[in-house]
């Protein structure tokens, strides 16, 4: 039984178009298997808007690091770059009403709770974001299976008595002692 799963994953890619996609599609389906579906659209977006501005921005190439890691009760999604060249936020005046880009950092920073920039040494910069953690992705404890039996609830049908707390032992669903 693994009683605390893994909550850091790493991709490493090319920050094409092409690419981003499939890191979205990453990204959803390892916050699934983390139970942290709630947070899926928002992360997603988020490192969209990362991966974008390195296409976009990064010199002198496009290779990155996309890094998640839940940590208590926050997930951190970060994209590591080659290019030392701090991001500007472009204020909101700025940007045209009709501009199909410029907002990037500013989305970011609506759909996380934090973000922010620090420099990779002297080869490059890590953009990152948080969210909070939903309580339901907090690993739980196993149940007795005795306890789980009780628990059903009644069938609305049921007389009075032994029978109403669900079915007999002989034909009760089977249960696993493993909590996912």
């Amino acid at each position: 039984m693994i009683s605390h799963p893994s909550r850091h994953c790493t991709v490493e890619l090319q920050a094409l178009p092409s690419r981003i996609g499939q890191v979205r599609r990453i990204v959803s389906a390892q916050l699934r298997y983390w139970h942290l579906d709630p947070l899926i659209d928002r992360a997603a977006l988020g490192v969209t808007e990362l991966l974008s501005n390195v296409h976009r921005h990064a010199q002198p190439d496009k290779s990155c690091t996309v890094e998640m890691e839940l940590l208590l009760d926050r997930l951190t999604v970060s994209v590591r770059d080659h290019d030392p060249r701090l991001p500007e936020v472009s204020e909101a005046a700025d940007i045209a009403p009709l501009a199909t880009c410029g907002r990037g950092l500013a989305m970011v920073a609506a759909v996380s709770e934090s973000w922010g920039v620090r420099p990779d040494g002297d080869n490059g910069k890590v953009v990152w974001f948080t969210l909070p953690a939903p309580q339901a992705a907090k690993p739980k404890p196993a149940r007795p299976l005795r306890r789980a039996a009780v628990e059903q609830p009644a069938h609305p049908f049921a007389e009075a008595g032994p029978a109403a707390c669900g079915p007999s032992p002989a034909h009760a669903p089977a249960r696993s002692a493993v909590a996912g």
